[in-house]
């Protein structure tokens, strides 16, 4: 389980928009983007973590944030990407079914009329009332019309059709990032479907 850490939204004050951090701030609790050794996101640590990961050589780093960390002996820069120096096989537990879930499985889409919106409601393709299971495979996103259109019935007796079939969304390492303000260093190792989250640069 990633563990909730502040973003980096919470992090840089409105006079450091240049990546510059205040003095006041604890840098040592910068959100820091950890990569698998392929390059795949697999966790969110603190700036603390990662310069402990890059000091043991269990990592390196590939950005850094503007801000660097006085000790006694030397100045440290504080990470704000590092890359794994092995891999790590992180088994990927079931997503559990809610509203949020499939809504972000269905892209904010009506799987009806193809709507997209953020006002959705949703749908048994097998109606309840005909003993439809609560399940990835029977529960869709639609928007308020098309669900109503759709009654108590199924596709097949409402004549309508689905965009696709229903399923089991497929284990995701980018939604760790679904909490996080987007951090300029972080925009090469993210799709692009995540790259429209709020940026701090």
């Amino acid at each position: 389980m990633v563990r909730t850490l502040p973003t980096a939204k919470d992090m840089v004050s409105s006079e450091d928009k240049q990546g510059l951090v205040s003095p006041q701030k604890d840098l040592l609790s910068l959100p820091v983007l950890v990569l698998n050794l392929n390059y795949v996101p697999i966790n969110i640590c603190t700036g603390r973590r990662a310069i402990v990961l890059v000091e043991k050589e269990k990592a390196e780093t590939l950005d850094n944030y503007q801000a660097e960390i006085h000790t006694i002996k030397r100045l440290l820069h504080v990470p704000s990407v590092i890359r794994l120096e092995y891999m790590v096989k992180r088994p990927y537990s079931p997503r559990k079914i809610s509203k949020k879930e499939i809504f972000l499985r269905d892209q904010y889409t009506c799987q009806y009329c193809t709507l997209k919106t953020s006002e959705l409601t949703l749908d048994h393709v097998i109606p309840r009332i005909q003993k439809g299971p609560h399940t990835w495979e029977n529960v869709v996103a639609a928007c308020s019309t098309c669900n109503l259109r759709k009654a108590g019935r199924t596709p097949l007796e409402a004549n309508m059709r689905l965009l696709k079939e229903p399923r089991i969304p497929q284990p995701n390492p980018y939604r760790i990032l679904q909490n996080y303000s987007m951090i300029d260093p972080w925009i090469p190792y993210v799709p692009w479907s995540m790259q429209n989250q709020e940026r701090i640069s």
